[in-house]
């Protein structure tokens, strides 16, 4: 996963379609990424196959547009640091979709821009943007309905509700917590190396450390019905179109960074899960959704300071 610089606050249609095209695929991703979980796929396993073919292909993109390839000592310092937080990042959030419905371990994960914010306070004393503070109990907030974490709509209590829930919040959080870190550093370390080289070799690192922890646990765990072998393709082309979409078109249509558009992403899933995999949420927590996707949406809507 990559994030890009902020994008031109008017867009023409096709660079809206596009965006809009892009967080539905990503949001598809993760509901295929169930389904492979399901039939017998684990997380290790989904994350080297998606990373690696994702990698290949951001490279041979490089290499079709001849993009320089130049890397200071600092960049050569930064990027294996940025790749194995990114890594973890992959493994802790697909560990989160496994065990919670998807719309709910993406919007746990969407607090990654307060942890981002954090991680700059405490690396570069960058004192957080009042907007920030202002959204962050409005995020905390919706995230607290939209977990249901007092369980009123599960009816479980809260001593039920987390036991049932605490460990992919857990690892949605971690996730949300490691990518903040990677984008602190990708923004003051690393934002001279090119997106598209910068995903290749972020990617291939992922593949790497997701490959090392497969053999740890003994080698790969493959589909053992066919819809896990549908899932496990859906989830990396899916993955590595998004990518391909994000550094090709993107630009030519003038957008040059991932808009607010593209956290809809929680939306796109929890409709995609709801169809496709029954996954349903009750309607408090689908208001602390709204609250969640408003808030981040506001964020990376607002007027960068000059």
């Amino acid at each position: 996963m990559t994030v890009l610089p902020k994008a031109p606050q008017v867009l023409n249609r096709a660079a809206f379609a596009t965006l809009l095209l892009i967080a539905l695929m990503m949001g598809a991703n993760h509901v295929a990424a169930r389904i492979a979980f399901n039939h017998g796929v684990d997380v290790p396993t989904a994350v080297a196959v998606r990373s690696l073919v994702t990698a290949l292909a951001v490279a041979l993109l490089v290499a079709i547009q001849r993009v320089p390839v130049v890397f200071t000592a600092r960049h050569l310092r930064v990027l294996p640091v940025i790749g194995l937080l990114v890594g973890v990042q992959s493994l802790c959030l697909y560990a989160s979709v496994a065990r919670l419905p998807v719309a709910l371990a993406l919007l746990a994960f969407n607090t990654y821009p307060l942890w981002t914010a954090f991680w700059a306070w405490v690396f570069y004393r960058r004192i957080p943007e009042r907007a920030v503070l202002i959204a962050m109990p409005v995020i905390l907030l919706g995230l607290a309905m939209a977990l249901d974490v007092l369980g009123a709509a599960s009816g479980l209590g809260a001593a039920g509700q987390w036991v049932d829930i605490g460990a992919g919040v857990a690892f949605a959080l971690t996730a949300a917590a490691t990518f903040g870190v990677a984008l602190v550093l990708t923004q003051h370390e690393a934002a001279g190396v090119d997106g598209r080289v910068r995903t290749a070799v972020t990617m291939g690192i992922v593949g790497m450390l997701a490959l090392a922890t497969v053999g740890a646990q003994g080698g790969f765990h493959l589909p053992n019905a066919v819809s896990g072998w549908w899932g496990l393709a859906a989830l990396t082309f899916l993955y590595g179109t998004g990518f391909t979409i994000m550094f090709t078109l993107l630009p030519k249509l003038g957008v040059v960074g991932s808009s607010p558009i593209m956290n809809v992403e929680p939306v796109f899933a929890l409709v995609l899960a709801w169809l496709i995999l029954g996954q349903a949420i009750a309607p408090m927590q689908l208001v602390g959704a709204v609250l969640v996707v408003a808030a981040v949406m506001a964020l990376g809507l607002r007027k960068p300071k000059a």
